[in-house]
């Protein structure tokens, strides 16, 4: 009996090692299968979003060959197919779309790419799909149905807005180098790719855009901004926008901003001049630089080579005549300021900055200019009134001269004549008293004195 149950202990071991064995070459006979697409993509509200998609499997010509058709589905949600809940969003086969407005799947089948365009998106679409091939009569699957949908299927995001572009920029640069600025804004619809466009940037900067893959095979537009930065580039805000059409009424705008950062050594250094107390001054030393924060000042006064002082300021006394400078300095270089003369005076006069003189001069010799074409011009003005006055004045005199003598010939019984005949005139009687005395009786006293002032 002992024999006997040995002998069925020994056909069950091997009956189940039959069956084990079975187990693990039909598991390792079993098709493998496997589809690549983004865990996630963002599409905006009122365009489409693109879902790169490519797929494995196992003998796929071999059953691509024994297939009567093939065909693409896309679920929604649910990776189960049969149950009553699922939802079919796009099935190939039949052309049925469902809650939405288009689906296309642009990718060939029979080439593994499973790549879908679901046309004007909404608000509600957003959720995770599922793709299944259908290869009838020969192989059915659902791609990636794992409980870790984070991992293994592609989930939508529609949003009302786009996501702000991604601009990039290294670390500071130094002046006089050539920059480079990489702008990129997703294009979650390829057939509808947003425009990107930079603002305040140097005269002298140039793009360069195009339409990129990323390595998850969706797309984005980049646009690279190049230009050789100047040290008055230092913290210039560069905007860099993105412009989605859509099917609404406006576009979408967003940008994104960045400060550019540029070394370089001092500049524009000068003095600042500050009256102190009494007759003293002060001289402050100003530049402008990047980094600021190691920058370092030492003053020298004319004539002298080794420095009188170091830090940002010095207080000069009325005793402290001279010209003075200052020369501001950090790791990338150094500059030095122009003169100013302390001349010991009270007031602001204490320092006078050379080339200041000239703008007074030219102040004053304006001045004096004007002030010399308005005297002219009123000279001119007095001396044609005068003009005029005298001329007025001639005629007047004219006149009365004219009237004397008519008197004269009506009293002395002369014709009045147009002429005035000097050979019938005997001159001699005219200077007797007798004469004399019937002139002055004949012609009025007021009229002889009338006579008198015109001949002079």
């Amino acid at each position: 009996m002992s024999s006997t149950l040995r002998t069925l202990m020994a056909g069950n071991q091997i009956t189940s090692f039959i069956f084990i064995s079975s187990v693990l070459v039909h598991t390792h006979s079993a098709d493998i299968y496997s589809a690549v697409m983004p865990q996630t993509v963002t599409a905006l509200t009122g365009s489409c979003v693109q879902i790169p998609c490519t797929f494995h499997i196992s003998d796929f010509e071999d059953k691509r060959n024994k297939a009567e058709s093939i065909y693409g589905i896309w679920l929604k949600n649910k990776s189960q197919f049969g149950e009553k809940d699922s939802f079919i969003a796009f099935n190939s086969s039949e052309n049925i779309i469902r809650g939405f407005s288009d689906i296309e799947i642009t990718g060939n089948l029979s080439e593994r790419n499973c790549t879908t365009v679901f046309n004007n998106i909404m608000k509600n679409h957003s959720d995770l799909y599922y793709f299944r091939l259908e290869m009838e009569p020969v192989f059915r699957v659902t791609f990636n149905p794992s409980t870790d949908v984070t991992k293994k299927t592609v989930r939508i995001n529609v949003r009302d807005s786009p996501q702000p572009p991604e601009l990039k920029l290294s670390k500071p640069v130094m002046e006089e180098t050539t920059v480079n600025l990489i702008c990129s804004a997703e294009a979650p619809c390829p057939k509808q790719p947003p425009t990107v466009s930079w603002s305040n940037i140097p005269k002298s900067a140039h793009s360069t855009t195009q339409l990129q893959e990323k390595p998850d095979k969706t797309q984005s537009v980049v646009s690279k901004l190049t230009f050789k930065v100047s040290y008055k580039d230092n913290r210039r805000n560069i905007t860099c926008t993105a412009t989605y059409p859509r099917n609404t009424p406006d576009a979408s705008t967003v940008e994104t901003i960045v400060m550019l950062r540029v070394l370089f050594p001092p500049k524009e250094t000068h003095i600042i001049i500050t009256p102190s107390v009494g007759t003293n001054v002060s001289l402050t030393c100003k530049s402008s630089t990047n980094p600021s924060n190691d920058l370092n000042y030492t003053w020298y006064k004319h004539g002298e080579e080794t420095p009188i002082a170091w830090g940002i300021k010095i207080n000069l006394t009325q005793t402290q005549i001279g010209s003075y400078l200052c020369t501001a300095q950090n790791k990338y270089g150094n500059q030095s300021s122009e003169e100013v003369h302390h001349t010991g005076q009270s007031g602001l006069s204490h320092l006078v900055i050379f080339g200041c003189t000239g703008g007074l001069l030219a102040f004053f010799l304006l001045s004096a200019v004007f002030f010399y074409s308005m005297r002219t011009k009123a000279s001119r003005q007095a001396h044609v009134i005068g003009s005029d006055q005298a001329e007025d004045r001639n005629r007047d005199t004219m006149a009365i001269c004219t009237n004397n003598v008519t008197a004269i010939s009506k009293n002395g019984e002369k014709k009045e004549t147009d002429d005035l005949h000097y050979g019938e005139i005997d001159f001699s009687k005219l200077q007797t008293g007798h004469k004399t005395e019937e002139l002055s009786n004949n012609v009025s006293e007021t009229e002889y004195s009338e006579l008198q002032v015109t001949q002079r």
